[in-house]
């Protein structure tokens, strides 16, 4: 079992930038499969970028393609998303959560989440 807690988000202006970062306890994350979600209000959830154990290998939306990027640190065993350039549409709230079997950008295979952070994007 993995328990991830959530830090970072907030409010920036459009074409700014914020970080979350998503710090694993009790078992290392190198053994899942991540996945950072977002979820607007009366929306079903979405994965937007998808970290693979197998060989390092990321995946992520079109629509934060070239724009977010998900990193791991293992020594720190912590997980980070790095979002540039943000838009309004990016306002949400945004989860990290992991899986030790399932590698997916699918919320529905995973089994261990964060709290969720807000992002906010102002004109």
């Amino acid at each position: 079992q993995v328990q991830l807690a959530q830090s970072g988000g907030g409010s920036v202006q459009a074409g700014g930038s914020l970080r979350l970062s998503c710090a694993g306890a009790g078992s290392s994350l190198r053994a899942y499969c991540m996945v950072w979600v977002r979820q607007y209000p009366g929306k079903e959830r979405d994965g937007v970028a998808l970290l693979i154990k197998y060989n390092g290998g990321t995946s992520y939306a079109d629509s934060v393609k070239g724009r977010f990027t998900i990193s791991p640190d293992y020594a720190e065993n912590t997980l980070d998303l790095q979002m540039n350039s943000l838009k309004p549409e990016d306002i949400a709230m945004y989860y990290c959560a992991a899986s030790a079997t399932a590698c997916s950008n699918s919320p529905d295979d995973y089994i261990y989440w964060g709290q969720g952070n807000q992002v906010t994007v102002y004109p």
